[in-house]
């Protein structure tokens, strides 16, 4: 659903800012749509997150949310009816979610300007990317919380430096820990905390059911996100090092900690791995963000098409979101899982 409110125009943000401000931080009083601040059991409430303290004086009533990772926690948190809007998508929404995700007004597809953001009055905002909630990005944390509106960014970015060429790297692999981490402290904040316990309960069961008797162990992988001149690989240690791991198969680019190093095709061709994990996005931002256009090239390009794997058909489709740290990483290893038995290669 895409909003019907235009962005505001640049002239207008001085005042807007002002507004949010006065109501954000007022004495005795929250911004639109929020209790004030004292009137609610067990608030305020404040967490350490990646750095920084986050504290919400009330639950928050007016959320944004700037990625598809983070919308489709607060969906399944059962939060839409306390959010504004949505941004940045690579794929459609959960289909569980879609009837809750369509009350929600979508304020672009991509990044929204700053101004975009604060016409929906928010009161917290969140990202799975520091991409997205930092410079360079929609806005600075410090920006929307100058002006009284709490944010908060995934953990799973947080562990990342900004080393590599790969939009980041990372010392230590990712675990759904991090992701777990994010559903609970979401539902803290929002005070749904039983409905946190109980999402993180289901995604631990649907995990080990993916993963009980995979067995894996001989099988090498390559995942490809996105981009066919300069093609975003997947390394060792990020979403797709977690769906790896649990199923006990071999990344063959497991010998780089970049999250997404960008790989010439020599390479890839060199480490001829037995399955490509290949990224399916409806987003338009890069070239060959489709699997049909991704195989396609592979078939087509001299130095790909006789891969054995191409050769084969060896392909197994992947959301975008099933390959960036979020709860949808559960979705990507239980489709990798049924892939690779599919294809004969895993019990």
């Amino acid at each position: 659903m895409t909003s019907s409110r235009r962005p505001l125009p640049a002239a207008a943000l001085p005042a807007l800012a002002l507004l949010v401000l006065l109501t954000g931080c007022g004495a005795g009083a929250g911004t639109a749509g929020t209790p004030e601040t004292g009137t609610v059991e067990g608030y305020p409430r404040t967490i350490e997150n990646c750095g920084r303290e986050v504290t919400v004086e009330a639950p928050p009533q007016r959320a944004v949310s700037l990625n598809q990772g983070s919308t489709e926690i607060l969906l399944s948190l059962g939060l839409a009816d306390r959010m504004v809007g949505t941004a940045t998508w690579t794929d459609p929404v959960a289909e569980d979610l879609a009837e809750a995700n369509a009350t929600v007004p979508r304020l672009a597809d991509d990044r929204p300007s700053f101004e975009r953001v604060l016409a929906e009055e928010p009161d917290f905002v969140s990202a799975s990317f520091t991409s997205v909630l930092g410079e360079g990005g929609v806005a600075p944390r410090d920006d929307f919380e100058d002006l009284g509106v709490a944010t908060y960014l995934s953990p799973a970015d947080c562990a990342k430096s900004d080393s590599g060429d790969g939009d980041g790297s990372r010392d230590e692999p990712l675990t759904m820990d991090a992701v777990y981490q994010e559903v609970r402290d979401l539902a803290l904040l929002f005070g749904v905390e039983e409905r946190g316990e109980e999402l993180v309960a289901g995604l631990q069961g649907r995990l080990d059911a993916a993963t009980a008797d995979v067995d894996a162990a001989d099988v090498t992988v390559l995942y490809w996100f996105a981009n066919s001149e300069s093609p975003y690989m997947a390394g060792c240690c990020g979403a797709p090092g977690v769906i790896t791991r649990e199923l006990g198969a071999e990344n063959v680019f497991d010998d780089t900690r970049d999250e997404w190093p960008q790989i010439n095709w020599e390479t890839v061709a060199d480490r001829d791995p037995d399955v490509l994990v290949i990224g399916d996005l409806t987003r338009e931002s890069q070239t060959a963000e489709t699997a049909a256009a991704k195989i396609a090239f592979l078939e087509s390009n001299p130095v790909t098409r006789h891969m054995d794997a191409v050769r084969n058909e060896r392909y197994i489709l992947l959301s975008g979101a099933a390959m960036n740290p979020s709860i949808r990483t559960v979705e990507g290893v239980e489709q990798v899982a049924l892939g690779l038995r599919d294809l004969g290669l895993a019990g």
